[in-house]
């Protein structure tokens, strides 16, 4: 009897083995590669899966998540040959685990070596200014290279991201001073532009001022004209009114009367100021004359009144 139990636990173990092992649970985000008598059979994707024990085998699990390594430093030269060391962070996620596992022996290492060796054949085709400017071109075109080698091993390469690019010292120091002298030729230059402009200032203002100054002048010289010729015209004016009232009181009773009185008056004046002007003095015979002269400047005044009347 006890033989018989011991049978019926045995066959039960064997049973419930040989169902563990046909049962698979597959984690979220991974694909396990089963071979059939040392054959590719099929992928099992996430969830619940079946395959027949003890002939069925798991030979590969891969993770379908994006990864991310490091690649080592190296050295590169570029393009004007200089040497740099550059290291990176390569980012990668397998889309065909089948290809991943059968395709390459060890695809991390494959795509080390793969990124190592496309990096250098980059920055061999750019100068070392080139190499810091077009960081992002060079990621891309890294990528690309990648992504073209490693199809076939159901790897996909989605960036590459550079870390450090390292010159030599001799090199850094020559960018150093290139630099600096960069800044000093820009800081002599905005120097020099605003030596230049404040020039171009005062030089406009000085224009500005000449130009008003002599707009001002013009304007005084024109308001001084237009005050002169209204003086004259003022001052004729007045005497034309004043000749035209001492015609009209001249013809008046009496008239010729008030211009003898008047010219006795200028005459003695006119006597009375010589003395003033200079030490020399010519005077005519009949100075002490009065009358005469008087009669004189008559007779001239009735000639100019006939001549005027002759004319009319």
């Amino acid at each position: 009897m006890e033989t018989v139990n011991f049978t019926y636990l045995t066959v039960a173990f064997i049973i419930f083995l040989t169902v563990t092992r046909g049962v698979k649970l597959v984690p979220q985000q991974q694909a396990w590669v089963v071979q059939r008598l040392g054959r590719f059979q099929l992928t099992l994707k996430a969830g619940l899966n079946f395959i027949v024990p003890f002939i069925d085998t798991i030979a590969y699990k891969h993770s379908l998540k994006e990864d991310a390594f490091d690649i080592p430093s190296q050295t590169a030269i570029t393009m004007d040959n200089v040497t740099l060391v550059i290291d990176g962070i390569l980012y990668i996620k397998i889309t065909d685990p089948k290809q991943a596992s059968y395709g390459v022996r060890d695809p991390r290492y494959a795509i080390s070596q793969l990124a190592q060796t496309t990096m250098r054949s980059e920055l061999g085709k750019i100068t070392l200014d080139k190499t810091f400017e077009e960081r992002d071109t060079l990621n891309a075109n890294i990528v690309q290279s990648i992504n073209e080698a490693s199809s076939v091993w159901g790897i996909q390469c989605l960036r590459y991201e550079i870390k450090d690019i390292t010159p030599p010292d001799n090199v850094r120091q020559a960018m150093e001073l290139q630099v600096a002298a960069e800044r000093q030729k820009r800081a002599e230059i905005l120097d020099s532009e605003g030596k230049r402009q404040a020039q171009i200032n005062i030089a406009e203002g000085e224009k500005k001022e000449v130009i008003l100054k002599s707009e001002a002048a013009m304007t005084d010289q024109v308001n001084r004209a237009k005050g002169e010729a209204e003086a004259i015209l003022a001052v004729a004016e007045a005497t034309a009114k004043g000749i035209e009232l001492v015609a009209t009181s001249i013809e008046k009773t009496g008239g010729e009367k008030a211009v003898a009185l008047r010219l006795a008056e200028q005459y003695i004046q006119a006597f009375s100021n010589l003395a003033k002007e200079t030490n020399t003095i010519l005077l005519p015979e009949n100075t002490g004359d009065t009358g005469a002269m008087v009669a004189q400047a008559l007779s001239v005044f009735n000639s100019i009144q006939k001549q005027v009347a002759a004319d009319k």
